[in-house]
């Protein structure tokens, strides 16, 4: 009965902890779920280390039924989404639940009960804790692991979500080009396209530089990070603080590989940015970290792994600053960006996530030879 289902606020270490490691019981037995590093998660969630929580709020709750954690949730007030778009939207994350509808739906009314509670009108998500996070439902592609910083749930979430009234607000579609493909897109059209768009425009395309790795954020700002960005006009996007950027970069910058992060300049200004990451979600699968074991010895697993399982990348951004639109600067971001898999062996790469309404970007894509093999969903359900 769902009188026998308690929800509660973690407030201390001790109960967000518990809170993270319900994770290993849903997917103890999915053969494509990574599980994510203890340490990180802790990190994330803690008030004191994540910059979000300097301009919002969130709120950890657990269910559980018989004194057994059977559910978890965040309930997330995005002050900075809310100024920007001018909205009274309250989002939700971290919803992780065995199957049973009236545990799903006990932590539902625990997330519309506390955004509520501050005034908002709508309840989004998944977005944990914002859409510069792990954000969307897994809808349609479960048939393979997720990229890296890309989310992963069982089929069953579809269900629950929408049987409590949720409704598609927009779905956001990770797309995939082999090798193969690539390379005879890339042969046909990269070095003739190249040619015309910096003849045309005078720009420049560069690698990133981590020894002037000041100079290279302040790139990422001006082309992503600022709300005069080529992202201002994208549903959701909110434009990130100096302190998000630069705790962005430091997490990034571990695994992040410099040939694959391009920075297009025009008279020596940035105008465009395109970035790709390594996936290293397959070694860490494989090392497989989980609250039992030492993370010393996961990650030691994890760098032996890395050398020999990396084979695919993720192009997590292409853009460039609207002036300078509609000039084929996209097209040669995401073709260098596959050339430079190409030439490291790697076997394909995904891009994404694209919102489905963002025609000139998926048109782009499409005429590289990739096709959408996910759809991730963002729901909504009026609270007003």
């Amino acid at each position: 009965m769902s009188s026998s289902i308690v929800v509660s606020e973690c407030r201390t270490p001790q109960e967000r902890r518990q809170f993270i490691e319900f994770q290993w019981q849903i997917y103890k037995d999915d053969p494509y779920w990574v599980p994510p590093l203890v340490s990180e998660r802790v990190a994330f969630y803690d008030k004191a280390k994540n910059p979000f929580f300097e301009h919002s709020d969130a709120a950890m709750f657990v269910a559980r039924r018989d004194g057994r954690i059977v559910g978890t949730i965040v309930a997330i007030q995005n002050n900075r989404h809310n100024a920007f778009h001018n909205e009274k939207t309250g989002f939700f994350g971290g919803f992780e639940t065995i199957n049973d509808f009236e545990v799903a739906a006990a932590l539902f009314d625990a997330a519309r009960d506390w955004v509520k509670a501050r005034g908002m009108k709508v309840l989004r998500g998944p977005a944990t804790l914002s859409l510069n996070d792990e954000c969307g439902l897994l809808v349609d592609g479960f048939d393979s692991e997720p990229m890296v910083l890309m989310t992963y749930n069982p089929r069953y979430y579809v269900e629950l979500i929408e049987r409590y009234g949720f409704t598609k607000a927009m779905d956001l579609w990770a797309w995939w080009v082999s090798a193969e493909t690539a390379k005879r897109v890339i042969g046909e059209k990269l070095e003739r396209l190249s040619r015309l768009v910096e003849k045309r425009g005078r720009f420049t395309v560069r690698t990133a530089d981590f020894r002037r790795l000041a100079r290279e954020v302040q790139a990422l700002k001006a082309v992503y990070a600022s709300e005069s960005g080529a992202w201002r006009e994208n549903w959701g996007h909110v434009p990130m603080t100096d302190r998000e950027l630069e705790h962005v970069v430091h997490n990034l910058k571990q695994f992040a590989d410099p040939d694959f992060i391009l920075i297009v300049e025009a008279q020596g200004k940035p105008v465009g940015i395109g970035i790709a990451l390594p996936n290293v979600n397959r070694p860490l699968r494989k090392a497989y970290p989980n609250p039992k074991t030492p993370e010393w010895w996961t990650l030691l697993k994890f760098l032996y792994y890395r050398r020999r399982m990396v084979n695919s990348v993720r192009v997590i951004l292409a853009g460039v600053l609207k002036e300078y639109r509609a000039s084929g600067i996209e097209a040669v971001l995401m073709l260098r960006m596959l050339q430079a898999g190409i030439t490291k062996g790697y076997i394909g790469g995904e891009m994404s996530w694209i919102l489905e309404t963002n025609d000139a970007m998926n048109r782009i894509i499409a005429q590289v030879g990739a096709t959408v093999y996910k759809t991730y969903r963002i729901y909504d359900l009026p609270i007003g």
